[in-house]
């Protein structure tokens, strides 16, 4: 991708800007070290660091012409969280120091109209200490976002959890009763860089909760089917009394890529739609599959990627529930949650899984806070909801893309139990 200057130059120039900035606040407490050896090292640590991700970035940016391989995913994760660890601590820092700025102004200021002797005095010998003091604070708050990003980054995108929910439906033939159904979605495996043992705990997890369908929602790559090497004997160990099925995401479909020819890009598709039956899994085109437990049924539709411009729609969801008008109760694949609201409600679909969002990998879910930046473009991004008799379950994402990591989002493994409901 050949970044456009006018954009890049003035980022790049805003990189160093805080570097500066960030540096004015660090100085004084680093000289406060008594070893010069341990000063002079830890500032050079400090423009080392600040150094080499300002040049990573420059080779990126003017080095890269497509997103032509599965590597340019993973250089950029790697870039993204780097910058993430370092810099938004660094804002914080300098929220510190234009504080200080903003005092010092103050007192010059009060200096040019009073006569007052104290001012000065107050100064010259106080002035160091509370900019010192003020740093201190401000170095202890950046160590926070800090701590955080550098766990996302190391375990919290490998820390999955298991969510459940127990719902029950009127019309839910009775041999249903109990049926477990476990949710997977957005696994991205690019973006996990062969690390194999990981995703194996993770498919033990899922074979733990002994479902009865397993259903992935989308997105198994960032882009390339050449991500999907030597994945496909970790995945089908996932075992499911009735089978495994799954839908494509927008990321399935080489749209974010350069191609040479159309034909190029299709090769793509076609290695990522075979995966799918590699891994054991069903891959539902616009389709619908009819379960059936003894002598009754309930029916499993399965759209392509149907979401709101820019994003693609491939979904067609009549086509997709063609002649199951004598199916009573009906489950929906759809990737992207927007779907729901636009061609879903209102409906006779009673339950409806989809994924997309991430949560952004980013949020808070504890002591009834339920919040992630997500919402603001997805109001339905994480967790179940209901209108009237129909839910939406949106899965927060098994993998993760863009920034190597998860805070406060844990990777997600969703086990939905369906009841009757006399």
């Amino acid at each position: 991708m050949r970044a456009n200057a006018f954009l890049i130059i003035p980022l790049l120039l805003f990189m160093l800007t805080v570097d500066l900035y960030t540096y004015r606040g660090l100085k004084p407490l680093i000289n406060k070290i008594k070893k010069s050896i341990v000063s002079t090292f830890l500032k050079s640590l400090y423009w080392f660091v600040s150094l080499f991700i300002f040049a990573a970035f420059t080779l990126f940016f003017f080095g890269i012409k497509h997103v032509q391989q599965a590597e340019t995913y993973i250089y950029t994760s790697y870039l993204i969280g780097t910058f993430a660890l370092f810099y938004i601590p660094k804002f914080v820092l300098i929220l510190f120091v234009l504080l200080q700025d903003i005092q010092n102004i103050i007192r010059w200021i009060a200096r040019k109209f009073t006569r007052k002797k104290e001012i000065e005095t107050r100064k010259s010998t106080n002035n160091i200490t509370r900019s010192a003091f003020l740093y201190q604070i401000g170095l202890v708050f950046a160590a926070i976002p800090f701590a955080s990003i550098l766990y996302g980054v190391t375990k919290g995108k490998f820390q999955f959890r298991v969510i459940k929910e127990k719902l029950k439906f009127s019309n839910l033939p009775k041999a249903f009763h109990g049926f477990r159904i476990v949710q997977i979605s957005d696994i991205h495996l690019g973006s996990f860089n062969k690390n194999f043992e990981k995703i194996a705990e993770a498919v033990e997890l899922i074979n733990n909760q002994k479902p009865d369908i397993i259903l992935f929602t989308g997105d198994l790559v960032n882009n390339f089917a050449e991500e999907t090497e030597g994945w496909a004997p970790i995945l089908g160990k996932m075992k499911a009394s009735m089978g495994k099925y799954s839908i494509l995401g927008n990321h399935d479909y080489g749209d974010y890529s350069h191609w040479s020819s159309d034909e190029a890009k299709e090769v793509n598709l076609n290695g990522i739609k075979n995966f799918h039956q590699e891994a054991g899994f069903k891959l539902l085109l616009n389709q619908t599959e009819r379960l059936k437990i003894n002598d009754e049924e309930i029916t499993l539709i399965g759209v392509e990627n149907w979401g709101k411009p820019p994003f693609p729609q491939y979904g067609d969801l009549d086509k997709a529930q063609k002649n199951n008008s004598d199916i009573k109760f009906k489950l929906l694949m759809s990737h992207d949650p927007s779907h729901w609201d636009e061609q879903v409600l209102n409906t006779d679909i009673d339950l409806t899984f989809s994924g997309h969002t991430h949560g952004m990998q980013f949020g808070i879910e504890c002591a009834g806070i339920k919040w992630s930046p997500v919402k603001y473009k997805y109001p339905r991004w994480g967790g179940l909801y209901r209108v009237a008799k129909q839910f939406l379950y949106v899965n927060r994402g098994f993998g993760y893309i863009g920034f190597p990591g998860r805070i406060g989002m844990p990777p997600e493994i969703t086990l939905i139990e369906l009841f009757h409901e006399s």
